[in-house]
């Protein structure tokens, strides 16, 4: 479902990091750890096509991404991909089911019924019209992970998505976000410098300047 390929990413001329090489396969859970600084989000943004490489190849279900115009990139995104951050990025003047409906309405294929059975998945059945601002941190980041698997993407990038949780909160997060992907049958990279969320991975990976090795 992943495969990348010798990725190199440089700033200035200064080695962020060379010969990264990965596999993930359908339904494959990775964790990618690392100290600060070392690039494991600019990774994530390299193998979404939001940021540039320098050297190397991203192949995302088949499609080498890294290859593609920036309008197929855009089109790859919204339909094989699907995103959960730290920060939820959840838009506070939207409904929850506006929020979590958004990778529909952008692939022109709106399902109020896809909606709900995305909220019911994460345990938010009825909460579609609430707002944002009345939901704990958890409930955010659950619409969160409502919304990335909502369209059925084949590849879930998840980024420090319970950095912004106390420790109760994420493990429960954690949870219902690997049995979300199990049932979706998507693959999962989540970069994080938790050890216990990277536990929750079927492969630990730690990335470094010279490429990925194992944790």
């Amino acid at each position: 479902m992943l495969s990348l390929r010798s990725l190199a990413k440089r700033y200035d001329g200064t080695s962020v990091f060379e010969g990264v090489d990965l596999e993930v396969a359908a339904g494959e859970f990775v964790a990618i750890v690392g100290e600060s600084g070392v690039g494991k989000s600019t990774l994530l943004n390299c193998i979404a096509g939001l940021d540039t490489l320098d050297a190397g190849r991203v192949v995302v279900a088949g499609a080498e991404i890294s290859a593609l115009p920036e309008a197929s990139q855009a089109q790859l995104r919204r339909s094989a991909l699907g995103f959960v951050f730290q920060a939820f990025h959840v838009l506070p003047h939207l409904s929850v089911a506006h929020n979590v409906a958004l990778p529909l309405l952008l692939l022109g294929r709106p399902d109020a019924t896809a909606v709900s059975a995305a909220l019911a998945g994460v345990g938010l059945a009825g909460f579609e019209s609430r707002m944002p601002q009345t939901l704990s941190g958890g409930q955010l980041q659950r619409v969160a992970i409502a919304r990335a698997l909502v369209h059925g993407p084949k590849l879930l990038l998840a980024d420090e998505p319970t950095g912004n949780l106390d420790a109760a909160t994420a493990e429960r997060v954690l949870e219902l976000l690997v049995a979300q992907l199990r049932a979706h049958g998507a693959a999962g990279v989540l970069v994080t410098h938790s050890a216990a969320a990277a536990q929750r991975a079927d492969r630990v990976l730690r990335l470094r300047a010279d490429g990925l090795v194992d944790a």
